[in-house]
């Protein structure tokens, strides 16, 4: 799947003499195109149109342009301060410094609305997290999807789906996901699921399979706590306990890296060979916790003591629903959520190289998420990015 790049130029070109506009070409109904900035499908699952990749790059426009300069003149002509003598520059200057402060804040918010995706420590992640809408997190590297949402397209060339609980923000787009697949002749995907909702989702595809009359071939796999799952020889995936309103878990990704014992690290390589031939077990299987991946939660998954590797994964992509006072901890914690005051509250014990925060209610802008992450410690503040995919500034 490619995703198309489409720029707008903010160079405007004037003349004294306007050019008589080109003749517009013929209307041909074969070269109709979806809409640039939103194009939709309907996901068998979705109740409101999907939200695809492809969005118009915006840049700064006439328009844009001319209401700072609108804005500009308007806090000049009411300002009353004046400078020094009496003049008017002092406060002609502090209107146009919040002007540009103004504009600045603009572009940092067109910039956002931009931005696809995040890199957190070697790992490109994409995806959308709106809480109570969509749920969908890609890591293409691993070739793994956390939860798949409303069935978007950029997880489609994932063959690993790991489902955290039944949500339809989070599982919707199950028959989707793989029927697309399907349609791209890729192989069966495998989906990993709680083993609680293991029989409910096979009913749901059952279902699915009668009415629209097609395969959805897929290997379901009920992953309970405790088990261990191979994705190839270098990676395996552990769950791990959350706690939301329904049953659900969060998912460890490991790299597995081979180390000599100890016992064996004075020999010479053509003894090593040898043993290793004479079928000894020579190496000890290391696990590293990679990716980490909550789902939905409360904060009390953070003070499980069983739920150590996923506060030490280099990444750890986690919710943060509610960001300030209007909704206080209560209210996050009665609805199976996290409130982002819990992260500070509990910030000694997050080991991460990187924390994603996901999962914000559709209440808050580009701006309010932006302003509520840079409160945090400074501990934290340097490890911590939000994913906004999904998100509107202010300005827009």
């Amino acid at each position: 799947l490619r995703r198309e790049n489409v720029s707008l130029s903010s160079t405007w070109e004037h003349s004294k003499t306007p050019k008589p506009p080109a003749p517009s070409p013929p209307f041909v109904p074969s070269q109709l195109q979806p809409d640039a900035e939103m194009a939709t499908t309907t996901s068998l699952f979705s109740v409101a149109p999907l939200r695809l990749t492809h969005r118009r790059l915006l840049s700064p426009t006439p328009g844009a342009a001319s209401r700072f300069r609108t804005l500009a003149s308007k806090k000049a002509a009411a300002s009353t301060v004046s400078g020094p003598g009496g003049g008017a520059g002092s406060g002609l200057l502090s209107v146009l410094d919040r002007a540009l402060t103004d504009e600045e804040e603009y572009r940092r918010a067109r910039a956002q609305v931009q931005r696809k995706g995040v890199e957190a420590e070697g790992y490109a992640v994409e995806g959308i997290s709106v809480g109570g809408h969509e749920t969908c997190v890609t890591v293409p590297s691993l070739n793994v999807a956390f939860d798949i949402g409303r069935g978007p397209l950029f997880a489609v060339r994932q063959d690993h789906l790991f489902i955290t609980h039944a949500h339809l923000d989070h599982i919707g787009g199950l028959p989707m996901y793989i029927a697309t697949r399907g349609l791209y002749n890729l192989k069966p995907p495998t989906v990993f699921v709680p083993p609680c909702i293991r029989d409910d989702v096979e009913e749901m595809l059952q279902i699915h399979r009668r009415m629209s009359r097609i395969d959805l071939e897929v290997e379901l796999v009920a992953l309970d706590l405790g088990e261990t799952y191979e994705i190839r020889n270098d990676l395996v995936a552990r769950p791990f306990q959350t706690h939301h309103t329904v049953p659900s878990q969060g998912y460890v990704i490991y790299s597995v890296r081979r180390k000599l014992k100890k016992q064996y690290a004075h020999l010479k390589g053509s003894q090593i060979v040898k043993l290793k031939q004479s079928g000894s077990e020579i190496t000890d299987t290391i696990l590293y916790p990679e990716v980490a991946f909550t789902g939905d939660t409360t904060s009390d998954f953070i003070l499980d003591p069983r739920n150590a590797d996923a506060l030490r994964a280099k990444v750890l992509i986690t919710e943060a629903t509610f960001l300030d006072d209007q909704v206080d901890v209560d209210h996050a914690r009665e609805h199976g959520h996290m409130h982002l005051s819990e992260i500070m509250e509990h910030s000694q014990w997050f080991r991460n190289e990187a924390i994603i925060l996901t999962h914000f209610s559709n209440r808050y802008s580009l701006e309010d998420i932006r302003k509520a992450v840079s409160r945090l410690q400074p501990k934290l503040i340097s490890k911590v990015v939000a994913l906004t995919e999904g998100f509107k500034s202010e300005y827009s």
